[in-house]
């Protein structure tokens, strides 16, 4: 049991665990008295909170909606600045990155289900790399008020992220390596399976 006193292995835990705080389906139960697991995509990020709640009272569900993607963007990255804070490698903080958009797409608290990993992702990524994540939520955003369709925004977002990152940093400083971003990339992607499947089968609904 003396790795749980190796600070390192403290901070991985604690970004999961925290990663993994559905604060979409808490502030939904609360305000919108409705379990968002079980209406819309299922997904307990922003776009579902916003979709499932804009029926019932559109004015609260944007403010939920607000509320839940500032909380999952936020949540990475308060790990990582307390990390930071204490010292801890490079390294370290890019698995705590990691970890973090695991939690939040496989949460503990939620028998191993999650979001889609994308607000959580930009958060971690914007403490990272902040540059690259400006262009990509950029993208992101332009990507939304045009085409409305959220998980195609969200991978167009990323995307344009990891890109930027190629280009504004050959060799990411210290590690010298894309792995990180590559593998949160393949994580968001992964759990966007499902939206991509129903857009090529026309079924993928727009945000209104």
């Amino acid at each position: 049991m003396n790795f749980l006193f190796n600070i390192n292995i403290d901070f991985y835990i604690l970004a999961y665990l925290v990663g993994g705080i559905p604060f979409g389906l808490l502030l939904a139960e609360y305000f919108g008295k409705i379990d968002i697991t079980k209406t819309g995509s299922g997904s307990i990020g922003a776009t579902n909170v916003l979709r499932v709640l804009k029926s019932e009272n559109p004015k609260l569900a944007k403010k939920v909606a607000i509320a839940t993607l500032a909380l999952d963007v936020s949540k990475g990255i308060v790990i990582l600045g307390v990390a930071k804070l204490l010292g801890l490698s490079v390294e370290t903080l890019w698995t705590i990155a990691i970890l973090s958009v695991i939690g939040h797409c496989y949460s503990p608290y939620l028998r191993f289900e999650g979001g889609k990993g994308v607000a959580t992702g930009m958060g971690v990524s914007f403490f990272m790399l902040p540059l690259s994540t400006i262009i990509g939520v950029v993208v992101w955003l332009i990507s939304a008020k045009t085409i409305k369709i959220s998980s195609i925004s969200s991978l167009l977002g990323f995307g344009a992220l990891v890109i930027a990152s190629f280009i504004l940093h050959p060799d990411i400083d210290v590690i010298k390596t894309h792995a990180p971003i590559l593998i949160i990339a393949f994580i968001i992607l992964y759990k966007h399976i499902p939206n991509i499947v129903r857009l090529f089968r026309g079924k993928e609904r727009q945000i209104v």
